[in-house]
């Protein structure tokens, strides 16, 4: 029966049922919003976004196209649970439906929350909240660089509130602050402004401020993305976030330098009131001179009262003046007798220098010379002789302790090699021997067998004691 119904069934191709499928399932769910978690997420390079969404028991595949994915107010991520708006379609080149977006939200603001707290609990963990990467801000910041809409009410506000407080050279880096992209140009900027060189054509900045005005959680998503509060660490520039009114809180305001609560705020942390620093600076330069005043009459009124106690100058040089007076008059009269003191002396002593008293004296030492050369010759001759009778004692000496003397009365010195030998076992037959004389040397030959050497069995063996 079933195969007679068969034949009644129009034959349809592949493609036919798939676009009937097609068909018929977009016309079922022409439009539909379906929540649950994202999974999968892949941002392909034409800029079409892929996903899946999922629950306990079931998976749907989705497609945001780069039109939609591009005003996204928040990244998708896995994990994320969101409500996907549009139309179920089917993909016949896999046979399976997905739901193409229209629109992609977070499911409520608890979502959000709880992913941007786990975020925050992930970058707390790698320190770039820590308190000690803080830097302080510039006093006076010379050049200041703005990350910013370049349209929007924020640039003005912080222009204006610059010019107000103390005019400073601005530099504007543009970007946008929210939608798809948004985070990457920040980050971007960051690192740009901080890969300026400094004493450049283009000067760098003393300090940096991220500003954008405020906005719902989705609206300032850009700046909880990682990418940027990475760069907001590692910036060698200080840096003040300005994102949001005070209420709002991004985590970039962690990883900067200084949170500001409004864009207006951030240009007042960044300098100060020129104004005042003129008021300032006048005050300090009155309390200055006041107190220099006031200094020079204390030292003036001590120096008056320590010169009280002191003598006139003209009363210590007084009694000086007239010993110099005294002396004056004392020099010339001492003078004058030194002089004749000197003189009476001279003639004491040229007394005794007269030619006849010169030449007696000369006389009396020629005298007193040849008497002591008469002498001289005598002595010298006793000395030399007792010398040598001194000396001829230890070389008689000895002589007589000389070897010599005992071969004089026939007795030999035996070598052998040019060493002595004193005993007979210690030469063997054929030895070459040197034998020394009183009256000269002569060479010699060992013979005969030379002495056996006595050995301790050889001794008679002690005498034996008695037992009585």
């Amino acid at each position: 029966m079933e195969d007679a119904a068969a034949p009644n069934l129009p034959e349809m191709s592949v493609s036919e049922l798939s676009g009937l499928l097609k068909r018929t399932v977009e016309d079922r769910f022409a439009l539909v919003r379906v929540r649950g978690e994202l999974s999968g997420v892949k941002r392909h390079s034409s800029g079409h976004l892929y996903f899946a969404l999922k629950d306990a028991d079931a998976v749907l595949d989705g497609v945001a196209w780069r039109n939609v994915a591009g005003r996204l107010k928040f990244r998708p991520e896995d994990g994320l649970e969101v409500i996907a708006t549009g139309r179920l379609t089917t993909y016949p080149g896999r046979s399976k439906y997905q739901i193409l977006a229209e629109s992609l939200e977070p499911a409520g603001a608890g979502a959000l929350m709880a992913l941007l707290e786990e975020r925050k609990r992930k970058l707390a963990a790698e320190g770039l909240f820590a308190a000690e990467r803080k830097r302080p801000l510039p006093f006076l910041p010379q050049v200041i660089g703005v990350v910013t809409s370049p349209t929007g009410a924020v640039i003005r506000d912080i222009l204006h509130r610059l010019a107000d407080r103390f005019p400073r050279p601005v530099l504007v880096w543009p970007v946008a602050v929210q939608g798809e992209g948004a985070a990457d140009q920040v980050a971007r900027a960051i690192r740009g402004f901080n890969a300026i060189a400094p004493g450049g054509a283009i000067p760098r900045p003393d300090l940096l401020i991220v500003a954008r005005g405020g906005g719902s959680l989705e609206d300032l998503w850009a700046f909880n993305e990682e990418v940027v509060v990475r760069a907001a660490a590692e910036s060698a520039i200080p840096l003040i976030s300005a994102v949001g009114h005070e209420t709002d809180t991004t985590l970039i305001d962690f990883a900067s330098d200084r949170r500001a609560p409004t864009p207006t705020a951030a240009a007042e942390m960044a300098v100060p009131v020129r104004a005042d620093l003129l008021d300032r600076v006048e005050e300090l330069g009155g309390r200055a001179r006041m107190a220099t005043r006031r200094l020079l009459v204390e030292h003036d009124t001590r120096l008056s009262g320590l010169a009280r106690g002191l003598r006139h100058p003209r009363s210590l040089i007084e009694a000086g003046e007239q010993r110099l007076d005294d002396l004056a008059e004392r020099l010339p009269r001492a003078l004058r007798g030194l002089i004749a003191d000197r003189r009476r002396q001279l003639a004491e002593v040229s007394g005794g220098l007269r030619p006849h008293v010169l030449t007696g004296e000369l006389r009396q030492k020629a005298e007193r010379l040849a008497q002591v050369s008469e002498r001289l010759a005598p002595a010298a001759r006793r000395l030399f002789e007792r010398a040598e009778r001194q000396l001829a004692t230890p070389a008689q000496l000895l002589e007589s302790l000389s070897y010599h003397r005992v071969l004089s009365r026939g007795y030999a010195v035996v070598r052998r090699a040019g060493k002595l030998e004193t005993a007979a076992a210690a030469l063997h037959p054929g030895d070459a021997l040197e034998i020394e004389f009183a009256d000269g040397r002569v060479g010699a030959v060992a013979a005969g067998d030379p002495p056996r050497r006595r050995r301790k069995t050889d001794l008679p063996p002690p005498e034996q004691g008695t037992l009585i």
